[in-house]
């Protein structure tokens, strides 16, 4: 449904500066929120701060592709195409121009009028629920300037992504960025988070003095915007491991589906699961019935229930 003509002329150029509740009385939308359709006028107005976005798993910014990538509205449970979002994705067929603005509040500034790229219009990512929550899907919108040009990416993943890294690429133990490095930054360092480091240096370490290194791996799927990391891989002996800071079932259950995400990518002969201390029968037989080997310190020296899984 197109929109009725506005006598209302646009007259902000990519730059401006002006205060949100001005805007809105003179172009209408509603005050508050990050998109809002006009009654008044023929627009679309969309509200952004990457700063603060990119904190919580929003990358709303330009990527290498020459878009602005833009995170849609709701904050709890996976987005869905509805209200704001849709008001975005049907612009065009609605008459309105696509107007974005950097900041929520306050002073904004126009960054000039887009319009939702035809080939690639939205896709899907992670991003966490409000105020830390569990991660669910969020719609982004790949938006394509009309009145400005381009500018290189400036986010942690835009910056990752124009640096155009392989599908899989080999990183030091040290590095310690995780899968939660960009689905939900701002996450606090749990206890568990620490165990599993400690245990990952500390068996790279035995590694090591056998005579076998061992690195991880930053794993970036086709057509996905979010990078995979490995805990270990020791390519002497085909092993790429998971680790886990306890023995729960919960926690076996995650290493088998992550050793399974990661094993398309990474070339290995052996999955192993990590654990502080041998687990309970059921937990044996689980993970050996899924191809699994499930390693832990033993004496001053590891246990496995497969021998190839250890030098």
């Amino acid at each position: 449904m197109k929109t009725a003509p506005s006598s209302v002329e646009w007259t902000l150029k990519p730059g401006d500066r002006i205060e949100r509740k001005e805007l809105h009385n003179r172009f209408g939308g509603r005050t508050q929120g990050g998109i809002g359709p006009s009654a008044k006028t023929p627009n679309v107005f969309v509200f952004t701060d990457p700063v603060a976005g990119e904190k919580h798993g929003y990358y709303d910014d330009w990527m290498p592709d020459g878009c602005f990538h833009y995170s849609g509205e709701g904050q709890y449970g996976d987005q869905r195409m509805v209200s704001g979002n849709a008001s975005i994705l049907n612009h065009k067929a609605e008459g309105r121009a696509l107007r974005v603005f950097q900041g929520a509040r306050g002073t904004v500034t126009y960054r000039g009028e887009f319009v939702v790229d035809s080939e690639n219009p939205w896709y899907t990512a992670d991003a966490p629920e409000t105020s830390d929550g569990p991660p669910r899907k969020v719609i982004v919108f790949c938006l394509r300037p009309v009145d400005t040009e381009p500018e290189q990416p400036s986010t942690r993943l835009g910056r990752l992504l124009n640096a155009q890294p392989n599908q899989v690429d080999e990183m030091p133990l040290e590095r310690n960025e995780t899968e939660a490095t960009f689905v939900n930054p701002n996450r606090e360092v749990y206890e568990a988070d620490r165990r599993e480091a400690r245990l990952v240096k500390a068996f790279a370490e035995h590694l090591a003095q056998e005579g076998h290194p061992a690195s991880r791996h930053r794993i970036l799927p086709p057509g996905e915007t979010r990078p995979l990391f490995t805990d270990l891989h020791c390519q002497d002996l085909g092993l790429l491991t998971e680790a886990k800071g306890s023995v729960t079932r919960e926690n076996v259950r995650m290493a088998i589906g992550q050793l399974a995400d990661y094993g398309r990518f990474v070339e290995h002969s052996v999955r192993g699961i990590l654990l502080p201390s041998k687990p309970r029968e059921d937990l044996l037989a689980l993970a050996q019935s899924q191809g699994c080997a499930l390693i832990w310190p033993e004496g001053k020296g590891y246990a496995s229930t497969n021998p190839e899984a250890l030098p």
